[in-house]
């Protein structure tokens, strides 16, 4: 089987010897049993009857009374050879087998090291023979260049061509690799479009070189018909021990420069930098977040609590907030980690779906009553692939009413598109579900939403009621968002209250509903029973705690 540009033979590693190679223990077997015949045939016939002397001798005493012994003599020679070829044809047998097993070994190992498709050597090929050249280097000095290179656009050519055209691409790159390097190179198929080109006694700059020559072969029309389509490609180039200290930085810098190349415009050859690795981990960490809540999502790796929300007239529940936590096998120890993680990894939309779904399907199976809290971020209502036939779906599916469910947008982020904000609101409000405005208070885009978007809800932050409430300026605040949600006939709520001041406040300023710690813990399976406001305010008159405030 012919090699293209493979590693020497004299490079591989040989048949094991002292395994299989039993040459030498036949031919000394051979040369044991032909040793005994002769020792027991021809000697002892020599020395009993005398045949030196006896055939010199007349006829008459030639046959004499030996001759009968000398014919069983014979005999047993002839019987002791018939059985050493006996003994010997299995073992002749065995060889004719061992050098059978050694040639389809050889065979085997030989096909496993190369690309069926290029006949370039593989991606096993390719790491022994990097092995081989980095401890050659290490051992005698010398520098060695890697290159890795990356069809650009390949997947569009397998999509819209076919995978025939594909694969006649890939046999036109092999070729037009292997027609412009150097004898001593060697150039390796590592994956689907990936291709290694190892050039020993060369400087990365220098490799650099061919490389640009190559790209600009390919570019051209170099090979006519060999190929489908003109390519390109994108390659990184880095050198031992001049930028790696070993085999697996070398590997990982020529796939840095390689990488870089590939976002930065493509179509190019770069010799590595530190910069390419820091780009190269920063992609990478995104990529692995992204993949993290890709699986997150799809598994639904998510638990649903939900914290109530209370009358503030008298103490009966009007509803819940859902929330989500991640499950430890989620990999996020914490909402917060989880959402910031899906922001960073673009994957916000995704991510506020699957919540959606885990808190209306628990809420269905928990058969929880009044209006369902679901917190959505400004960005998925923004997104182009926000789509309302996705929730509708999942509440036909669970069986929750729409008119039950409220979508909480939070105020903490900014709006970027607030036209395409309020076209999403208005096709909720359209399919029956209502808007809150949640955080309230957290910042200014919690203002301009609300100047901007009229609610259905306001949910006021609870920096504003914890401690805050007790100040002047917040206090003003609390009473300027009250009215405004009063003009609205819209509900407002107290996020945060956690203590018996902060209850009485709230409820001392007109404030419709309220939810915090000391009205309810966000839990799976909730109270729907009513709660006794008066016994967990602790005043006897609301202005009490007014007073107490302003002092």
């Amino acid at each position: 089987m012919q090699r293209v540009n493979m590693a020497d033979d004299t490079d591989r590693p040989s048949f094991d010897p002292a395994q299989f190679d039993a040459t030498g223990g036949l031919r000394l077997a051979r040369l044991r049993l032909r040793l005994v015949v002769v020792s027991v045939f021809v000697m002892p016939f020599a020395i009993t009857s005398g045949i030196f002397g006896r055939l010199t001798a007349p006829a008459e005493a030639f046959l004499g009374p030996d001759i009968a012994l000398d014919a069983l003599i014979v005999v047993i020679g002839l019987a002791i050879a018939w059985m050493s070829h006996k003994v010997l044809e299995p073992a002749e047998q065995l060889e004719r087998a061992r050098v059978l097993l050694s040639d389809a070994y050889e065979q085997a190992r030989e096909d496993s090291l190369v690309d069926p498709l290029t006949k370039l050597g593989n991606h096993r090929a390719f790491q022994e023979e990097l092995d081989r050249q980095v401890a050659t280097a290490s051992r005698y000095g010398g520098s060695i260049s890697l290159v890795i290179v990356d069809l650009d656009s390949f997947k569009k050519v397998n999509d819209t061509m076919g995978h025939a055209a594909g694969d006649k691409l890939l046999h036109a790159v092999a070729a037009l690799i292997v027609g412009r390097i150097r004898r001593s190179d060697r150039a390796f198929r590592t994956g689907g479009d990936e291709f290694a080109i190892l050039m020993p006694q060369t400087k990365a700059a220098s490799a650099a070189i061919p490389m640009t020559r190559l790209l600009a072969a390919a570019l051209g029309d170099a090979t006519p018909g060999e190929r489908t389509v003109p390519f390109s490609f994108s390659a990184g180039v880095s050198e031992f021990p001049g930028q790696a200290n070993d085999r697996n930085e070398l590997l990982r810098y020529a796939d840095a420069a390689m990488y870089w190349a590939k976002r930065h415009g493509r179509t190019a050859v770069h010799v590595f930098e530190p910069a390419h690795l820091a780009a190269l981990t920063a992609d990478r960490a995104t990529a692995e977040t992204s993949t993290a809540i890709e699986r997150v999502a799809a598994r639904r790796l998510l638990r649903a609590v939900y914290q109530p929300i209370v009358d503030l007239g008298d103490g009966s529940i009007i509803g819940f907030e859902g929330l989500v936590r991640p499950l430890p096998e989620s990999g996020f120890s914490n909402p917060g980690e989880l959402f910031e993680a899906a922001e960073s990894a673009g994957r916000t939309t995704e991510l506020d779906l699957a919540c959606l779904e885990t808190v209306i399907a628990g809420a269905a199976r928990l058969g929880l009553t009044g209006h369902l809290g679901l917190n959505l971020s400004p960005r998925t209502l923004e997104a182009p692939e926000f789509n309302l036939g996705a929730v509708s779906a999942i509440l036909r599916q669970h069986g929750v009413d729409p008119e039950r469910c409220v979508i909480e947008l939070t105020a903490r982020e900014h709006v970027e598109d607030l036209s395409r904000l309020r076209h999403s609101i208005e096709a909720l409000r359209a399919a029956g579900l209502r808007v809150a405005a949640d955080d309230v208070g957290a910042g200014n885009a919690g203002l301009r939403l609300l100047s901007q978007i009229r609610f259905d809800i306001v949910k006021i932050d609870l920096s504003l009621v914890q401690g805050g409430a007790m100040r002047d300026t917040s206090f003003e605040i609390l009473r300027t968002l009250r009215d405004l949600a009063v003009r609205w006939q819209a509900l407002v709520v107290a996020e945060g209250v956690e203590t018996p001041e902060q209850l009485v406040v709230v409820r001392a300023l007109g404030l419709t509903a309220a939810q915090g710690y000391l009205l309810g813990r966000p839990t799976e399976n909730p109270s729907t029973k009513p709660i006794d406001l008066d016994r967990l305010g602790g005043f006897a008159n609301p202005l009490e705690a007014l007073v107490g405030a302003s002092a």
